[in-house]
């Protein structure tokens, strides 16, 4: 079985507005960081797959699909952050198609992980609304087809981007088939996830929010992950790992406040990719979200690669120069007793 499968959205530099940081230097630096590791070429890469209109409308409302692709044509901004190209709507289908092609490959034990590099991201994309440079929630759909088309019957996505995925969250916010999990700088954009937000009806203790102060660094994020994702986990056992990865936790990025390192990103994926060959047949699959600084991503994308192949790598930009923050420790304490696991 090959260690890992790869998604590359092939056209993605047909949406770029000058001037935007959910630009196509993104995915282009995780390229060239990978061909460095030589792994680009001898790495299996799979082809977006057609979706069924019903795996796209049991995560989008049709009116806002509808929206989407009329936005697209005529290449306006669904909010002031947001931008279309005519190809968006295309590419959008293609990034979330992709995503859920490494899913489905992973979860029928074609290849052992994956990583998909959509674009554009989603996990900001509500039921009703395209916001945060997100068009359609890649993660969702492929959680969505996994449900839908390969039997899957417990999903966790592990979200790890810099803002909380609100539009993940809201998607699967009553529905106990997905557990939602979320670290995540607080306050900030776009202003949800609280530790109190655990789903309603169904869905309610199915979503885990660990909001956490700037200046977070690689301490937080592992602590964090070892005593409340880790048990959270044991405890909703799913069959496969769906993590939102976004770069923007990096010290180098220049939206975000946190002081975590590529290594830190190796290390964490690696605490979870263990946890996954233990319990759920070493399924895994990053999913890309947002990551701003160039130098960053092309580190972090290497680490994602080292953490699910195990190939040897040594982070060339190091840990941040500033001091981390223990104010974090609160949200651990409180989460702690939250959820029980004190």
């Amino acid at each position: 079985m090959e260690p890992f499968v790869l998604y590359y959205p092939t056209g993605h530099q047909a949406h770029s507005f000058y001037g935007h940081p959910e630009k196509p230097d993104r995915v282009e630096v995780i390229k060239e960081g990978l061909m460095d590791m030589n792994l680009w070429d001898v790495t299996p890469r799979i082809d977006p797959i057609k979706l069924e209109h019903k795996i796209f409308s049991a995560v989008h409302d049709q009116d806002y699909l509808d929206l989407l692709e009329q936005t697209c044509s005529k290449e306006e901004f669904l909010d002031p952050d947001t931008y279309t190209t005519r190809d968006s709507w295309q590419l959008a289908l293609n990034a979330a198609g992709g995503a859920a092609a490494a899913a489905g490959a992973v979860w029928e034990g074609k290849y052992q992980s994956g990583f998909a590099l959509s674009r554009p991201p989603g996990h900001h994309a509500t039921r009703s609304r395209g916001m945060g440079f997100c068009l359609i929630n890649n993660i969702a759909v492929s959680a969505e087809y996994l449900l839908q088309a390969k039997g899957a019957e417990r999903i966790a996505i592990i979200d790890l981007d810099l803002h909380h995925g609100n539009g993940t969250q809201d998607i699967f916010w009553d529905r106990p088939e997905v557990s939602y999990l979320s670290i995540h700088q607080a306050p900030f954009y776009p202003g949800t996830g609280s530790l109190s937000e655990v789903g309603i009806r169904e869905g309610e203790g199915y979503t885990l929010n660990l909001p956490i102060p700037i200046q977070s660094g690689d301490l937080a994020y592992q602590t964090l992950t070892c005593e409340i994702v880790i048990p959270f986990l044991d405890q909703r056992r799913p069959e496969i790992l769906l993590i939102s990865y976004g770069f923007d936790t990096h010290w180098k990025d220049p939206l975000g406040s946190m002081q975590v390192s590529a290594e830190g990103t190796r290390q964490m994926l690696t605490t979870l990719r263990t946890w996954a060959m233990d319990h759920c047949s070493g399924r895994m699959v990053v999913i890309l979200e947002g990551g701003y600084d160039l130098d960053a991503g092309r580190a972090c994308g290497q680490a994602v690669a080292s953490s699910l192949t195990g190939k040897d790598w040594k982070d060339s930009i190091g840990p941040s120069p500033l001091q981390e923050t223990e104010q974090w420790r609160n949200t651990l304490e409180l989460a702690k007793k939250y959820w029980g696991y004190a």
